[in-house]
Order: C-alpha cells, then sequence, then structure tokens
C-alpha cells in the first residue's frame, strides 16, 4: 500500500493467484487491497475488476510472471498482462506500464530482512498495439531485468 499512497495519494490494487488468497494470508491480503484470479480461468468479474480499476486511473499492481518471485529464479512472463492491457486501452487511452524489479538481501526472504525496488522508466501500451504478445513480453522481460539488476547492486548483491 506504501509504493502508491506516499508517491500519488492512491492505495494500490494487487492482482494475485487465487492460492496466495487462503487462510490468514488470504485474509490479511484482503485487506491490504488484493483481488484473486484464477490464471487458468479468469473470471469475467476479475478482468471486469482490474479495468475497472484502470479505468478509473486506480494503481493495478500485475505480477507478470503470475506468481510472486522470492527464490530468485528467472521466470518466464504470461500472457495476462498484455491481454488485460490490451482489453482496457479500448475503454481508456492512456495505460502506462511501469516494469519494476524487486530485490531481497536474501533469498528466499526472511522476517525483517532488506529489499530493495527499482523503478524503470513508463510504458505507455499505446506505443506497443501492434506488437505481439510474446514480443511484449520480451521487451518487459529485458526492462524488468534491468530494474533487479539496479535494486540488487543497491542492496550489495
Amino acid at each position: 500500500m506504501a509504493l502508491g499512497r506516499r508517491v500519488t495519494k492512491k492505495d494500490c490494487r494487487f492482482m494475485v493467484t487465487k492460492s496466495e488468497m487462503r487462510g490468514i494470508q488470504g485474509w490479511f491480503l484482503t485487506r491490504l487491497g488484493c483481488f484473486s484470479i484464477n490464471q487458468l480461468s479468469p473470471s469475467f468479474s476479475a478482468l471486469r475488476y482490474a479495468i475497472d480499476l484502470i479505468e478509473k486511473r486506480e494503481q493495478l499492481v500485475v505480477f507478470p510472471e503470475g506468481k510472486i518471485n522470492k527464490y530468485g529464479k528467472k521466470l518466464v512472463l504470461r500472457e495476462g498482462l498484455y491481454r488485460l492491457a490490451r482489453l482496457a486501452s479500448k475503454k481508456t487511452t492512456s495505460i502506462i506500464i511501469i516494469p519494476i524489479g524487486i530485490a531481497y538481501s536474501n533469498v528466499p526472504p526472511n522476517f525483517r530482512g532488506e529489499f530493495c525496488l527499482s523503478f524503470g522508466k513508463p510504458i505507455s501500451i499505446n506505443d506497443y498495439l501492434n506488437y505481439t504478445i510474446k514480443d511484449f513480453n520480451v521487451l518487459l522481460n529485458e526492462k524488468m531485468i534491468q530494474e533487479e539488476e539496479k535494486a540488487l547492486k543497491n542492496l550489495g548483491r
């Protein structure tokens, strides 16, 4: 929540997998502004909610890898982010994607461990509407890796 509110005065809404929303963790995540999506069969209501957030110029946080990467492995980007952006581009004219690199002082991260976020230059989806999903994901992945390398460097790793 602090990522958005301190800078933009808006709360972030996080799109997470259904498995993340179980038990006490799910209860906590719901209160932090998370909502779940079934990756294999996304519901219309979850997609509509995400598009509504984008239309209202709220901040939507999506993990394009399809999950939170806590173990430092390189993950392949999934198709959902680009598809969602394309759908939303039919409703609003300015969709901006900000590549973020996340690094932890310890892998896997531990309680009270340090972390660093590095924010890349904004990408306007309108400039990439003619890209294939694969081409866009290659571009986004490169930018995310650059930001992750900056974050790792800031942590001294």
